[in-house]
């Protein structure tokens, strides 16, 4: 049966980048669509809320510019969510959807905040992950269309990603019969200081690795994850530093971010710091080199190696979860947050909130609103002191938030 079709205005865009409108009362989601937009589309209704495919448009946004990649447009690219939208009003929309998050989740008066741009719109990726599947005797490599996550395309560029990891990926396509004899696999290409990584993901065996290794120049390190097994790295160029999950995308705006980060800290004079979810120490470390105790707690037992005797004492790292770790940390005088898209555990914000004696800041760093909002609603006892937003992923609908939470008697 065909799906009806309806005229719907869409006003705005939500977490995830759908275009978001209503009709006969219900909130009706289309991807790639812009606010303004007044579309025809085809619904698929559900109890609550409909979810639809822009047909045609009747009046385009004045906001809508034409995407660059035949990609996004052809097969319906699942990768980014806002190539439709200009630059500008990509900004506006991350800003209102972290505004909205915080008011509608976190229940309170929070402003839209700044988003801070990326310098580079395109070409700024420096890591790629692909989506391999064996075609009789070739393979495709590619990533899923929005509305068909089973399928994948076979991918020829991503105008987001530089152009090194695109040439570690040509080289590596007539090398594709070297990997593991599976009918799908995944693998990343992240460029590194002088080279790039790869990551292949899959396979219980994987007899040819050392060849491929051997005719993939470009590559300093290989990884593999084999099912069922834990990720360990097979072979690597002479003097490499082990750096499969540790360089940031965006290396600009990582920058830009991680040193506001650090001013939010030093504008409350800490003397003790508690930097959970620490990664590589990239604050735990010159927060420590400049006098202050450091208690630094990281999950991933690998990053801690990397970074552990570039702590000075009487600053250390704790290998484990933030949750079992932070109350033995505490008092501190300010607690850094930097948790994956999931946000922080429910002991988090609950140790946090019954805390005696409360840190005069947590600075919290989140890659999801939604989830940032959760948290800060969890965290009654703080009010949001600033807040500022960084475009991380330019063309995407992620975003990356930095929110200040002081005690509500300061």
């Amino acid at each position: 049966m065909t799906a009806p079709m309806t005229r719907v205005e869409i006003a705005g865009v939500a977490a995830g980048g759908d275009g978001v409108g209503r009709t006969n009362g219900m909130v009706v989601f289309v991807p790639r669509t812009a606010p303004g937009d007044v579309a025809r589309v085809r619904l698929a209704a559900g109890k609550r809320f409909a979810r639809g495919v822009l047909d045609s448009l009747e009046v385009p946004s004045p906001l809508r510019v034409d995407p660059p990649c035949p990609h996004y447009v052809i097969d319906r690219c699942g990768g980014c969510q806002l190539q439709h939208l200009s630059y500008d009003a990509q900004l506006a929309t991350k800003s209102t959807i972290i505004g909205d998050a915080l008011r509608r989740i976190g229940k309170r008066a929070a402003d839209d905040p700044t988003v801070v741009p990326s310098v580079a719109q395109w070409r700024y990726r420096r890591k790629l992950t692909l989506h391999l599947r064996r075609r009789g005797s070739t393979w495709i490599a590619g990533l899923h269309p929005y509305d068909d996550p089973a399928a994948v395309f076979d991918l020829r560029d991503c105008p987001i990603t530089a152009e090194g990891v695109l040439a570690v990926w040509a080289e590596l396509r007539p090398l594709f019969p070297l990997l593991p004899e599976e009918r799908a696999l995944r693998v990343a290409v992240r460029l590194l200081e002088g080279g790039a990584s790869v990551v292949v993901e899959g396979g219980r065996a994987w007899p040819r690795a050392d060849q491929l290794f051997a005719r993939a120049s470009s590559v300093t390190e290989l990884w593999w994850r084999p099912e069922h097994g834990r990720m360990r790295r097979l072979a690597a160029r002479e003097g490499a530093a082990a750096g499969a999950s540790f360089v940031q995308v965006n290396a600009r705006v990582a920058a830009a971010l991680r040193a506001h980060v650090l001013e939010r800290v030093r504008a409350h004079d800490p003397a003790r710091v508690v930097d959970g979810y620490a990664g590589m120490g990239d604050t735990a470390i010159p927060l420590a080199n400049e006098g202050r105790t450091v208690t630094a707690i990281e999950l991933d037992a690998e990053a801690v190696a990397r970074f552990r005797d570039r702590l000075a004492p009487p600053s250390a790292v704790v290998t484990g979860r933030v949750e079992d770790h932070l109350e033995p940390a505490l008092p501190a005088d300010v607690v850094l947050l930097n948790p994956p898209r999931a946000g922080v555990d429910g002991r988090v914000t609950a140790v946090l909130e019954g805390t005696t004696a409360p840190p005069r800041a947590i600075v919290y760093v989140s890659c999801d609103p939604a989830t940032l909002a959760r948290d800060v609603a969890r965290l009654p006892r703080y009010r949001i002191a600033s807040l500022r937003a960084y475009d991380m992923f330019p063309q995407t609908a992620h975003v990356e938030t930095v929110c200040e939470l002081v005690p509500e008697a300061a």
